[in-house]
């Protein structure tokens, strides 16, 4: 069996999600997913990685990995090399599963679990469907209607939506209400107003439900050190799970000076590409639990390695989640094959939302659980209604 032709599939109204299609001549056909730049990564992938994947073993998933990232601008990064090869990655253990008519965890090793718990990204229907994507700017509330406007709901009634949440089962939430005070002074301090803003959705939720839900907080990267360790001190009293992405991720002593801190475990994280940066940040005791996410670092073959580094450090593996369906069931066969899967993240906005709109089969969430797809690959494809779509873009190469 050997390449024939490499796709990709992107439209306007979702203009960050890109989809790639490895088609063999055997006629199977291979669906993977990046996210972010998806004009940027379509180019790479036609212009670049085409010639070098055409006509090769689809199956030779390892050897293609590193034939993808043996680049000299491809050094441990998440952009649009690795985000690229991270698409085709997720595509080629979507068709080894197909072929072996076996799921993607079960290519991996094998279940580790029968469910997983869930956390819920606090996310509104229209976060991250613009095109420039800033913490603020692309928060879209109210852009759209439904049940799950989670976003709006943690900034004006948090105690309210971490009671919803446990009503479906979900006991863990991630906010982020640490970002407009970052937008508004460039991440250099925060006032004691600002504050006292920002921890008010902590104290509504302690208030409403006590300690009965779990609250990871995201900080988006977007402080300096000095004001995200008095951040961190500030919401001590009300005990978060984990303190995600407090600094830019590009310095492991920082993060460890941060960590060293607080009795609060540090997250890191999606902005982090291949194993190198996290080895590097283990070794420095700068991160409490390893997030990976699989359209970003590499795909599921380098996924699955800082998975195994992290339970080599003894820390726990937390996939990621925010971006389209496709990475979202990659992320759940990860989980599943790696026994140091702490919790996986999920939007409900999403999942039962416009995730919907766009692939045949989402994972089922039930009473804060994940369960494992069923079918073989990733157990899901693209609606037919995907390519009929009158704002899709499609490039193909193939073997000549």
């Amino acid at each position: 069996m050997k390449i024939t032709a490499i796709e990709t599939l992107r439209t306007q109204e979702f203009s960050n999600v890109l989809w790639a299609r490895v088609h063999t001549d055997a006629g199977t056909i291979g669906l993977g997913e990046t996210f972010y730049g998806a004009g940027a990564v379509e180019a790479h992938i036609h212009e670049t990685l085409a010639g070098r994947l055409l006509g090769q073993d689809p199956l030779r998933i390892e050897a293609l990995n590193r034939i993808m990232l043996d680049l000299p601008m491809a050094q441990a990064s998440t952009g649009v090399e690795y985000r690229a090869a991270s698409a085709i990655d997720i595509a080629l253990w979507d068709m080894f599963g197909k072929v072996c008519g076996q799921p993607v965890h079960q290519m991996l090793g094998g279940l580790n679990a029968d469910r997983l718990r869930v956390y819920n990204t606090c996310a509104g229907y229209g976060y991250v469907r613009s095109h420039n994507i800033r913490p603020v700017d692309t928060w879209n509330i109210g852009a759209s209607e439904g049940p799950y406007e989670d976003l709006a709901g943690f900034m004006s009634d948090a105690g309210a939506l971490a009671e919803s949440l446990l009503e479906s089962g979900i006991s863990a939430m991630k906010i982020w209400p640490f970002d407009p005070p970052a937008q508004d002074n460039r991440g250099l301090f925060i006032s004691a107003g600002q504050m006292k803003t920002a921890i008010e959705p902590f104290e509504k939720i302690r208030k409403a439900v006590g300690d009965e839900m779990e609250i990871m907080v995201e900080f988006h990267s977007l402080w300096n050190l000095p004001t995200a360790k008095a951040i961190a001190r500030a919401l001590e009293p009300y005990a978060p799970t984990w303190y995600e992405d407090p600094i830019r991720m590009n310095s492991p002593q920082a993060l460890a000076e941060y960590a060293a801190s607080t009795s609060v475990p540090v997250c890191a994280s999606e902005t982090l590409g291949s194993r190198f940066p996290y080895k590097d940040m283990l070794e420095r005791g700068a991160t409490d639990i390893v997030m990976v996410d699989l359209c970003w670092t590499g795909g599921l073959t380098e996924g699955r390695k800082i998975a195994s580094l992290a339970d080599t450090y003894h820390r726990p593996f937390a996939p990621h989640d925010c971006t389209g369906p496709v990475g979202f069931a990659a992320a759940v066969h990860a989980s599943f094959s790696q026994p140091n899967t702490l919790i996986q993240e999920s939007v409900r906005a999403f999942y039962t939302g416009w995730y919907r709109e766009l692939v045949t089969t989402v994972p089922t969430i039930e009473n804060g659980y994940v369960l494992p797809m069923e079918g073989p690959g990733l157990g899901t494809d693209l609606l037919p209604a995907v390519f009929e779509r009158s704002d899709l873009t499609v490039r193909k190469s193939e073997l000549s």
